[in-house]
């Protein structure tokens, strides 16, 4: 054996050293010799100076031969020669765990005792390591190794076998992991062997899943390799393997589960969290606190929730009532009721509320969706979780999200659409189309209980996707176009049966209507996508005013920061199929918002705009179309997340410049928390329930004026009073005239026209005996018990009004005006 002098052995005990090689040895006393001289003349190169400073140490697995004592002497001559002993035989795992944790070399060397794979072929090892890559392992399997000496075939036959298993459920791509010549990054392999806890020849499997799951390179670099008699491997040892590569595959699956569930528990924490935030100032005292940026909405949605809860306890029908608009009523099902969530939040509506039950529905809503698009860009488009937590948080906290997180739950909770538009990718893929059909239809009938706008954007959205990816990979549509129709022909019938009867309902049934007009133009100002929402940091009220129909249809307002990112990330990362399909959906969907005409800012140019083509079309005619802006908010967060998922392979300069630039686009979105505001109180006549005197069977309680979408007070003291009587009028979608045209409100008649315009104007007309018999017909029709007049603008002239109308002077009582009606009986 080749020898140093003691001063070059003894300089590299108390540090770290180039190279340690370690040998795992059982009963090796024929070989371990002449290999350890192998290996030391090797490194020496002859002048002692071709691999620098280095280390042997031979892991004695517990041999019953001489092979401890031919390794001791080993280091007794040559001190760079090191032992470690196990008491007992244990495997070559424990033996290789051993003598790796006990390395000090920046790199480290393991192979077997018969160097098969001769210790030359570490030259080529080597230089994969020098080209960036963590690890170098010797392969039989790649193009350009050299067997000059095969196994048995039986063996080799058990060893392929092996390795296809192996590449099948652990470490795919890599041909040849059980070839015992491998070349590490020295504290990469100390950290990857100290974790490893498998003793057997399946370590090699866990030492290499430990380098691709921490995201390691790997290189498989072809050797020389020659089989060597008195192998210590058994036919059972074969077996063995396998069972450990099975205990590998569980702990590996139970390892991502546990780690899987702790960041996704994280990440529905943040997500709740950031919605709490968001509604902080309501959860102070929902019962109390009123969103004013909602306008009449917060009333009108916690109204649905308590009026659907009531038709729950009686087991009326859920899809309609006369509580509102008496005494047509309204259909529950043609308006936003969002039955998919006031009937499960029943008995919490029972309990706390209906305040409290929309808070949670809310709050609660917004951080389910944000987690299901969390999940949905994590298992489509990115593998890093922060990338797809941003995306998610984009999706979800848009401007136009916050939006109509003050007033529309129906359009901020959409936790199913991530999950629809998932099940609609499985079916391209064309696996279990059977079963993926009629999941979706199922989550599709649950969405149409949970709002049919907002899945008619999403699928308008999925349809432009669609569109893009096909012109792109027209492969991919030609595969996919046939299992997609097919499970979408069943899920049509999975979901029809479960819907027909609602859907009859909703068109055909009473107080059913035909569309609801908006007007000729709702669309965006091309202005608004490049501006900033009121509720964002940067945005003002005035300007975002100008530019939207009110405060809850603020639908684009992306400001233009993000604009100019999206366009730098198309543009960058345009040879991605998913980006170009991603940067069409978010360009046409802002496109189609504008309407069917717009005009170019700062000029008198007005251009046709492609939403003509949709206006009048069934369903789309009922949409306002600058709400189809809300598409891009998820086609804008995966973009994002495309982006962000690069970044960690940058140079820390660049990583730490685009972390910089996106900040820069989102910090003046970010949404301030919704103010609140304390409500009016309700009139002690209606909270003590003084009304009760004056309102007998079947008849009404009629507000002065009549409530409608511009003052929906009185249906908070409706839902205060237990909903223990009817109001005619009301904010709700029902018809009106012959051709059942959508309108906002109860039909108008002229009394409630009449009440409502003094209120606004302030000024009456002169009440004559006209005037007078159309009042009592009016009354007559709302079956009119008593007329109640709050507190409010122009309540005076109101009360004058009421008094000549009815022919007799209101009483002040509990707090409101009071004329009793109880006497006048018919309609007309």
């Amino acid at each position: 054996m080749t020898t140093e002098p003691a001063d070059r052995s003894v300089a590299v005990l108390d540090g770290l050293v180039d190279l340690t090689v370690v040998v795992p040895a059982y009963n090796e006393e024929a070989r371990l010799g002449p290999t350890l001289d192998a290996i030391s003349a090797y490194l020496d190169d002859g002048d002692g100076d071709g691999w620098g400073e280095w280390e042997i140490v031979v892991a004695d697995d517990g041999s019953t031969d001489r092979t401890g004592e031919i390794a001791e002497l080993a280091a007794a001559s040559d001190p760079r020669v090191r032992v470690v002993t196990s008491p007992r035989n244990r495997g070559k795992g424990h033996a290789l765990r051993q003598g790796v944790i006990a390395s000090r070399g920046r790199r480290v060397l393991v192979t077997d005792a018969d160097l098969a794979a001769p210790i030359e072929e570490l030259d080529a090892l080597d230089k994969a390591l020098g080209e960036g890559h963590t690890a170098a392992i010797g392969s039989r399997a790649t193009p350009g190794a050299t067997i000059t000496r095969h196994q048995h075939y039986l063996r080799e036959l058990l060893g392929r076998t092996g390795n296809f298993l192996i590449r099948a459920t652990a470490v795919p791509g890599i041909k040849d992991t059980q070839c015992g010549f491998k070349l590490f990054d020295g504290d990469r392999a100390r950290a990857a062997f100290g974790a490893a806890r498998l003793d057997g020849f399946g370590i090699d499997i866990e030492i290499l899943m430990h380098f691709r799951r921490s995201g390691w390179p790997v290189a498989e670099v072809p050797v020389r390799w020659s089989h060597q008699e008195g192998s210590k491997i058994r036919p059972f040892d074969y077996l063995r393997v396998l069972a450990e590569l099975v205990t590998l595959r569980a702990r590996l699956v139970t390892l991502r589960a546990r780690s899987a569930s702790k960041a996704d528990f994280l990440m529905a924490a943040l997500f709740l969290f950031l919605s709490v935030v968001l509604y902080a100032a309501r959860w102070v005292s929902p019962a109390h606190r009123y969103l004013p940026g909602s306008m009449q909405d917060q009333n009108q949605w916690e109204w649905f929730f308590a009026v659907t809860a009531d038709n729950v306890r009686h087991l009326h029908n859920p899809l309609f009532t006369t509580l509102q608009g008496f005494p047509d009523g309204v259909n529950l099902m043609a308006n936003t009721a969002m039955l998919g969530l006031s009937i499960p939040l029943a008995p919490l509506t029972w309990a706390f509320g209906p305040a409290v039950a929309l808070n949670v529905a809310m709050t609660g809503g917004l951080a389910a969706t944000a987690f299901a698009w969390y999940r949905l860009i994590l298992k489509r488009l990115v593998r890093n979780r922060g990338a797809a937590a941003t995306g998610a948080l984009l999706a979800t906290f848009a401007p136009p999200m916050i939006s109509h997180a003050q007033a529309h739950p129906n359009f901020v909770v959409l936790f199913m659409i991530p999950l629809i538009i998932d099940r609609a990718l499985r079916l391209c893929e064309g696996g279990r189309v059977v079963r993926d059909g009629v999941v979706l239809g199922l989550f599709t009938a649950y969405q149409i209980f949970l709002g049919e706008e907002p899945l008619l954007l999403a699928a308008l959205g999925m349809l432009l996707f669609a569109l893009a990816h096909a012109v792109v990979r027209r492969d991919v549509a030609k595969a996919a176009w046939r299992p997609l129709l097919r499970g979408m022909g069943i899920a049509a019938a999975v979901a029809l049966p479960l819907v027909a009867f609602p859907l009859y309902w909703q068109f055909a049934g009473p107080q059913s209507y035909k569309s609801v007009l908006h007007g000729d133009n709702a669309g965006n100002s091309p202005l608004a996508l490049l501006s900033f929402a009121q509720n964002s940091l940067a945005g003002t009220e005035e300007r975002a005013a100008a530019l939207s129909l009110n405060p809850t249809e603020q639908n684009a307002f992306y400001g233009w920061p993000l604009a100019v990112l999206a366009f730098a990330i198309a543009v960058r990362l345009w040879r991605n199929t998913a980006v170009k399909a991603l940067a069409f959906t978010v360009f046409a969907a802002a496109l189609l918002s504008l309407g069917p005409r717009f005009r170019i800012p700062l000029t008198d140019v007005v251009l046709p705009g492609p939403w003509a083509l949709l206006a009048h079309r069934p369903l789309f005619e009922s949409v306002i179309e600058s709400r189809v802006a809300m598409v891009c908010a998820p086609a804008l967060g995966m973009l994002l997340a495309l982006a962000l998922d690069r970044l960690p392979k940058l140079d820390a300069r660049r990583r730490f410049v685009g972390i910089a630039v996106v900040a820069a686009a989102l910090l003046p979105i970010v949404p301030a928390p919704l103010r609140a505001v304390e409500r009016t109180d309700v009139p002690a006549f209606i909270a003590d329930g003084t009304w009760r005197r004056y309102v007998g069977p079947g008849e009404s309680l009629v507000p002065v004026p009549l409530p409608d979408p511009g003052n929906a007070e009185a249906l908070h003291w409706q839902t205060a009073a237990g909903l223990g009587f009817h109001l005619p009028g009301g904010y709700f979608n029902g018809p009106y005239g012959p051709d059942h045209v959508g309108i906002y409100g109860a039909a108008p008649r002229w009394t409630s026209n009449l009440l409502r315009d003094i209120r606004y104007s302030g000024r009456a007309p002169e009440i004559t005996d006209a005037w007078r018999a159309q009042a009592r017909r009016d009354l007559a029709y709302w079956h009119a018990g008593v007329l109640v007049l709050a507190p409010q603008q122009n309540d005076t002239l109101l009360r004058k009004t009421v008094d000549q109308l009815v022919g007799e002077n209101g009483v002040w009582t509990g707090g409101v005006w009071v004329w009793d009606l109880s006497s006048l009986q018919g309609g007309s």
